[in-house]
């Protein structure tokens, strides 16, 4: 967390000087995101949805929510572009209290969330900047084919990159990219290393809550850095040393002493009251063996790492294409499955919010199929992203609570988890 706040700090410093030192600016998303494209280009990346939640921890995102709607925006659309566009009426100040650099190009890798193409009209009538669209075929069958990658890997190379150079007036270094991918695909080993760790009992980690800093460099603008590599080393070994002593995960208010409950949740968790939220799965001795947002930039259970390709755009290609919010429902309930199966959890939790489409529309199919798969009941729990007004922790707790003392008579009884 230490290294990862630094690393933040050192990032947003970098985007308040960017005019000064003449850095060009790419705003993206970070589902499926072209980091290391970006980089290779002598640009760096911004991403609406990290400011959006940062404001949010920082019990930020409040005023610019409602400033937002006070200039028209729905109560219904998206907590996460409400925030962004409350944050730009009030001067564009990022969530460390510096200036965001205005965009020279905004990137809209089109994974799964339509969200983000109106998002993105939105900013490109405020900025009249230049505009790169890469259209991601959805996986209706849950696998990519080999035409959906031509595809990709042919707009990346006709569309994305043109504009890349246009706007940073330099040509791509091919060699370069190649560097970046090899450094992204080692720090994609050891962050799957560490989400894996889970299958033992007690866990090392909490993947949901403490995975929120563990994807965070990787799925954001330090992928394919010597820093994100260095930042994945050392996160491995860390877990590997509380492995070997049978420690439970670090959580809000010290280590747990005890694994009561092991639970795979599905949905992004709430960011405004986010250490509140986790405190109520650590007073039931909770701890979240794996989750779907952790997967939300980028799915590396099949073996996806970057560079393993030979043809470094496909590599790109297949990166967009198997992002977990790009997957069909079957996908999804198929991999919530494998979850509660392989990490032998007790439980799993719907985390359904409020404004977030892409990842709350079809949940309850997906809870109802995934337990029927594995005989483990779900419980469900609906909050917001950013949006304070639609968290409610009596509420949250009520359920939580409730849900793992039906949990514990299972286990009571001689129901196994994870059938």
């Amino acid at each position: 967390m230490e290294r990862q706040k630094a690393m933040l700090a050192g990032y947003f410093g970098e985007l308040a000087r960017a005019r000064e030192t003449g850095l060009k600016v790419v705003y993206t998303f970070v589902p499926g995101n072209l980091t290391e494209l970006i980089r290779a280009a002598g640009a760096l990346g911004v991403y609406p949805e990290v400011n959006a939640l940062q404001s949010a921890m920082r019990q930020r995102s409040d005023g610019f929510v409602r400033e937002a709607e006070r200039l028209g925006h729905n109560e219904d659309v998206c907590s996460y572009v409400k925030c962004d566009i409350g944050m730009l009426a009030a001067g564009n100040i990022g969530p460390t209290g510096e200036k965001l650099p205005p965009p020279d190009l905004l990137l809209l890798s089109y994974t799964g969330c339509f969200t983000f193409m109106k998002w993105f009209e939105l900013l490109q009538k405020e900025y009249g900047c230049e505009v790169a669209m890469l259209h991601v075929p959805y996986q209706a069958d849950g696998r990519p084919t080999e035409e959906m990658r031509r595809y990709v890997a042919a707009q990346l190379e006709g569309e994305v990159i043109p504009k890349l150079e246009k706007v940073t007036g330099r040509k791509l270094d091919l060699d370069e990219l190649a560097s970046l991918l090899a450094r992204s695909a080692r720090a994609e080993d050891d962050l799957s290393w560490v989400l894996d760790s889970a299958k033992a009992t007690p866990s090392p980690i909490d993947a949901y809550f403490g995975g929120v800093y563990y994807v965070g460099p990787i799925f954001t603008a330090f992928r394919g850095t010597e820093a994100c590599e260095a930042y994945y080393r050392e996160l491995r070994e860390e877990v590997e040393a509380r492995l070997a002593r049978r420690e439970g995960p670090v959580m809000p208010n010290g280590v747990l002493a005890e694994e009561r409950f092991r639970l795979v949740i599905e949905g992004p968790p709430n960011w405004t009251h986010f250490r509140d939220f986790w405190r109520v799965f650590y007073d039931e001795g909770a701890v979240v063996v794996a989750s779907t947002y952790t997967k939300v930039g980028g799915l590396y259970d099949d073996g996806f790492r970057h560079g393993r390709e030979r043809d470094p755009l496909l590599s790109l290609a297949d990166y967009c294409l198997g992002c977990y919010t790009n997957r069909s429902l079957p996908a999804r309930s198929d991999l919530l499955a494998s979850y509660v199966r392989d990490f032998h959890a007790d439980g799993f939790v719907i985390n359904s919010l409020k404004s977030c489409n892409s990842f709350s529309v079809g949940q309850l199919v997906m809870m109802r199929e995934v337990e029927k798969k594995t005989g483990v009941p779900g419980g469900f729990i609906e909050t917001d992203l950013v949006d304070p007004r639609y968290y409610s922790q009596a509420n949250i707790k009520n359920r939580i609570e409730s849900y793992l003392q039906m949990i514990s008579q299972r286990k009571a009884g001689g129901v196994s988890s994870g059938a």
